[in-house]
């Protein structure tokens, strides 16, 4: 694959990394106030198991992307 395009595709995934930052940090802070009133997190918990492997995925992107671009 050409270079810009593996660049532009490493800057989309870095971009992807930090929105999922911002995902987990707010399932996070939403579980903790269902806990804090007394609500049932079960689901909110399995969309945070989701958040966390959707952003493995995303990380593993990137370090993919930045071996392609030390070859």
């Amino acid at each position: 694959m050409d270079r810009a395009i593996l660049r532009q595709h490493l800057a989309q995934a870095e971009r992807h990394v930090a929105e999922g930052k911002r995902h987990l940090l707010r399932q996070e802070e939403r579980i903790a106030e269902l806990d804090r009133d007394g609500h049932d997190t079960v689901e909110a918990r399995r969309l945070l198991a989701t958040l966390r492997a959707t952003q493995r995925l995303h990380e593993q992107d990137v370090e993919r992307l930045l071996g392609e671009l030390g070859k």
